[in-house]
């Protein structure tokens, strides 16, 4: 089994070649390469690395294949006895991300 843990807008992700990951809107077009080197760790069939923080001689590959609003979220606010509710809602704005393969210079 072979995937890597990277650093992408602010989050970690564990991440496998031919999947999906989900992130925060990138200025790309769809179908545009992105190449991720915020790469901390990397376990391929035989061999283990361990970024400190980051691996330098990994790179990441993949393509961006859509951009999306994720599921609605609903805030609601009150204050008891008061007479204030508010409520208001939040759509993030996401970007699919194929990962391709990992690649070891």
């Amino acid at each position: 089994m072979e995937y890597a843990i990277i650093e992408a807008s602010g989050r970690q992700f564990w991440v496998e070649p031919n999947k999906f990951i989900e992130l925060n809107r990138l200025p790309l077009r769809i179908g545009s390469t992105i190449i991720i080197k915020r790469i901390l760790f990397v376990k391929k069939k035989t061999n283990t690395f361990i970024g400190q923080p980051y691996l330098t001689n990994i790179v990441l590959k993949g393509t961006i294949s859509k951009h999306f609003l994720g599921s609605k979220i609903l805030v609601f606010k009150m204050k008891p006895k008061k007479k204030y509710r508010k409520k208001i809602g939040h759509r993030q704005k996401l970007t699919r991300l194929l990962i391709n393969f990992i690649e070891i210079k």
